[in-house]
């Protein structure tokens, strides 16, 4: 087994499609993308003793919890923080060997740790032991989501140099779209295995950590890695220094030297910053700000979901034409004058224009994560780009701590000072613009990589390159 999913034996032989590839890449992504859909199990996590003893407040009811010993909201929503964490770290920290054994190895090796992270937290369930699921789904299955994470990302770079920003937006896109799967399937599984004295949480993990199991299993089966030295027809290596696009290749440990690095992990911590607290708030912002129902709110969130996954491959393909430094100003200049905006469009309560400048906001979210790895390849070279994109990702971490708590803080100090609920985003509005406009300053200051960080070109042949 050790030796099938080793790296020499997943090499593409003569005649293999690399537009296999992407489609291996989106079987670990729409998996792992269950993530964004975490939010449906909070309720029924704080209801499992009060529905055993038939307690639960009416399905109507806002109230969350009325028996004595189930979990709260704060404590459940943490399993998720978690998770993100060590998305994080597991993609830092496991990024040179995600790059030495390969996408098959390492997708395989995902699998486990995310779906056996499930199977831990519907143990936890079963047992009602919190600190389960902390494990389980927070610590292995965050460590399973960062290797899963970026286990496709340098190879589907190195199979397609010509249109960088396309095969990974096609990748990360799945990321994106992963609630879209996720959350009905949750639902519907919850529905399915809810009796008198369950709401069917547990099983729902373990069937749902059996099937994520199996789609990770073909995609670590399907994906190949080129030959060493493979190119497309045709292929002509670009030359652009206006667009920073390099043909050598730089280290891990020497990417950390650059201030490009440290520009580009603010440039990402400031687009999501920006971006994921908004996500995380959305439903409760259109209700309060214009008024609307949880029924259309749900809508409004289910749209920005649609836009956050296709902005993603729109953003990172149109990368490959307008350069990923253009790219991200576009992001920048237009997040800043949309966030401005925003105040405006709710005080003259139109529904339309708000909606569709949170689209386009989430739209560049969703395309500032795909475009990011092509943005490192053009740097940095292929050699190394998964374990840089993997160090870089540590800004998600952050920002994903960030962003929320920014905003609800902003909301709750408003509201403790008199501010009216359809005013009290204001304030975070503007600053997300002044978040943007930082974001823009870095990104503006990213240069080509001065000579002396680059490998010899002995060294990147005997590296693969």
């Amino acid at each position: 087994m050790a030796a099938f999913l080793d790296r020499s034996h997943s090499v593409a032989r003569p005649g293999f499609s690399r537009w296999l590839v992407p489609p291996a890449a989106l079987c670990i992504h729409l998996c792992i993308g269950q993530a964004y859909a975490w939010s449906v199990f909070n309720k029924p996590l704080a209801q499992l003793l009060c529905t055993m003893q038939h307690a639960c407040p009416p399905a109507t009811s806002k109230a969350i919890s009325t028996t004595p010993g189930d979990w709260s909201i704060a404590s459940v929503t943490w399993i998720f923080s978690i998770a993100i964490i060590f998305l994080g770290l597991a993609a830092a920290f496991g990024g040179k060997w995600v790059e030495r054994v390969g996408p098959r190895m390492s997708m395989f090796v995902s699998a486990l740790l995310f779906c056996g992270g499930l199977v831990i937290s519907s143990i936890g369930v079963w047992t009602h032991q919190l600190w389960l699921l902390y494990l389980g789904y927070g610590v292995v299955g965050g460590c399973g989501l960062g290797i899963a994470y970026i286990s496709p990302v340098s190879t589907l770079i190195k199979w397609f140099p010509d249109r960088p920003g396309l095969a990974t937006g096609t990748a990360i896109m799945g990321f994106g779209g992963g609630a879209l799967i996720g959350a009905p399937l949750a639902v519907g599984l919850m529905h399915y295995y809810s009796s008198p004295t369950s709401n069917g949480v547990a099983p729902t993990m373990l069937t749902m950590g059996i099937l994520y199991f199996i789609w990770m299993l073909v995609g670590s089966l399907i994906v190949r890695v080129p030959p060493v030295g493979w190119t497309p027809a045709g292929y002509v290596a670009p030359t652009s220094e206006r667009r920073m696009i390099t043909t050598r290749n730089v280290l891990l440990e020497q990417a950390l030297r650059t201030p490009q690095f440290y520009l580009l992990w603010l440039v990402l911590f400031l687009n999501v910053t920006a971006g994921i607290g908004v996500l995380g708030q959305a439903s409760l912002m259109i209700q309060e700000i214009l008024g609307v129902s949880a029924v259309a709110a749900a809508g409004f969130v289910g749209l920005m979901s649609i836009f956050n996954m296709g902005g993603r491959i729109f953003w990172a393909s149109m990368s490959d034409f307008m350069g990923r430094k253009t790219t991200y100003v576009i992001f920048f200049v237009l997040g800043i004058i949309l966030y401005v905006l925003v105040p405006t469009f709710g005080h003259i309560h139109s529904t339309v224009l708000f909606v569709i400048a949170f689209l386009i906001i989430i739209s560049m979210y969703g395309g500032g994560f795909a475009t990011i790895p092509a943005y490192l390849r053009d740097l940095y070279g292929t050699v190394n780009v998964g374990a840089i994109h993997g160090v870089i990702l540590t800004a998600w971490s952050a920002a994903g701590l960030v962003g929320p708590q920014l905003l609800t803080y902003i909301r709750q100090y408003e509201l403790a000072h008199g501010v009216a609920k359809t005013d009290a985003y204001n304030v975070t509005m503007y600053v997300m613009a002044g978040l943007l406009v930082i974001g823009l300053i870095c990104n503006l200051s990213v240069r080509a990589l001065n000579e002396r960080y680059y490998m010899s070109t002995a060294a990147a042949a005997e590296a693969g390159a």
